[in-house]
């Protein structure tokens, strides 16, 4: 009885937003689409065979160097008034999010600003730190590439309760911390990898305390300079208001009927920082992964750091700065993927292929279900085509 209550409360507060941000919108997306993209009839096929089963709406960019720019979209925005997912369409980056964390980090190293192998402490404030056990222990690339053993803030049931049952309340970065104040680190800091949100989280923290705004700082010296106009964060819970953003759906009851979750989902997002929060368009996606792989933004020691990758117990590639090692059937990519309540979405580079590649949906993907295997599924479709 409480469960269905809980579903019912959450369905309510994540009623329908006002269609005004779904109208039909002409933006800019800065680029020339090829139409004549050799994989583009195969690729809008596999994206409606989807949208047509199970997936809400799903849009792409690609870039490849031989043929150029190539977006599309399919399915709706809103499910509920039948509103078309177009190409002008932002999306939820969700952990792609980190990648643009790892390069604000990377920027400062540049500055002389930090030193990546210097204790967290050195530049976290004791008002964050003292909610970590051992925070003395942990380095600034520890957090980086995820072997600082910190625990997991969305892991722990009471936090999570709390955002399920009040889901119109925005959270901080020191609730999130206040979660995990306590707990015992997972491992020896450094020993091993493990992917935590909490380790971008607290690097969101050591942003502003060295520039006084780290979201600020990722507009003024990365979108800026990139052009990146259709890309969107803030510190402040209201930058989502009035976009161009697609409702979001969740099938919570894992029967293949994804219900509107779409205030959890703007709450959550506007709430995250470091480990989530940016919106933008698919080509806006690519364009800024192909600025850090080609030397737009970062030096190349930056990007060689970058592309560290620390091994996991198997001794497989992992995690870089906010890089993700992708093993495509023995094809490397990078990359990172992102999942919410109510979105999903990759955003991978293909060097054998030089290719790029964003691909995202507005069907939550924070939990796995049947339905939520569709949107791997799609995902890895699109791949395999853009391989061959």
């Amino acid at each position: 009885m409480m469960k269905k209550i809980l579903v019912l409360a959450i369905l309510i507060s994540g009623c329908i937003l006002s269609n005004a941000q779904n109208k039909k919108t002409i933006c800019d997306l800065g680029i020339t689409i090829n139409p004549r993209f050799s994989k583009a009839k195969a690729i809008d096929s596999i994206i409606k065979k989807y949208t047509d089963a199970i997936l809400p709406g799903t849009a792409i960019a690609v870039y490849t160097e031989k043929e150029g720019w190539w977006t599309s979209s399919s399915g709706y925005a809103n499910l509920e008034e039948k509103t078309p997912m177009e190409n002008c369409h932002l999306q939820y980056i969700q952990s792609v999010s980190k990648m643009y964390m790892a390069t604000e980090i990377l920027l400062l190293k540049e500055k002389g600003k930090i030193d990546f192998d210097d204790p967290m402490t050195k530049y976290l404030p004791v008002k964050y730190s003292r909610y970590i056990k051992d925070a003395g222990k942990i380095t600034v690339r520890m957090l980086l590439n995820q072997t600082s053993g910190v625990p997991e803030y969305n892991s722990n049931p009471s936090f999570v309760n709390h955002v399920m049952m009040h889901p119109s309340d925005y959270f901080t970065q020191e609730d999130c911390l206040k979660s995990i104040g306590g707990e015992e680190l997972q491992f020896v800091p450094g020993s091993k990898y493990r992917y935590t949100n909490t380790n971008y989280l607290l690097l969101s923290l050591i942003g502003d305390a060295l520039t006084g705004n780290h979201a600020a700082f990722i507009q003024q010296n990365i979108l800026k300079p990139l052009g990146l106009k259709n890309t969107y964060y803030g510190l402040d819970h209201n930058y989502l208001r009035g976009l161009n953003l697609p409702q979001s759906y969740w099938d919570i009851l894992a029967v293949g009927r994804p219900a509107n979750f779409t205030k959890l989902q703007q709450v959550t997002v506007a709430s995250s920082k470091g480990d989530d929060g940016l919106v933008c368009t698919p080509v806006d996606a690519v364009k800024f992964l192909k600025a850090i792989m080609e030397g737009k933004i970062l030096k190349p020691e930056s990007l060689k750091e970058m592309l560290n990758f620390v091994k996991d117990e198997k001794g497989r590639n992992r995690y870089g700065m906010g890089m993700i090692y992708f093993d495509l059937e023995g094809i490397p990519a990078y990359g990172h993927g992102g999942g919410g309540i109510g979105a999903g979405c990759g955003l991978l580079y293909i060097p054998s292929h030089k290719t790029y590649v964003f691909i995202s949906t507005n069907l939550g993907v924070l939990v796995d279900t049947e339905t939520t295997k569709k949107a791997d599924d799609l995902k890895n479709e699109i791949l395999i085509t853009l391989l061959m």
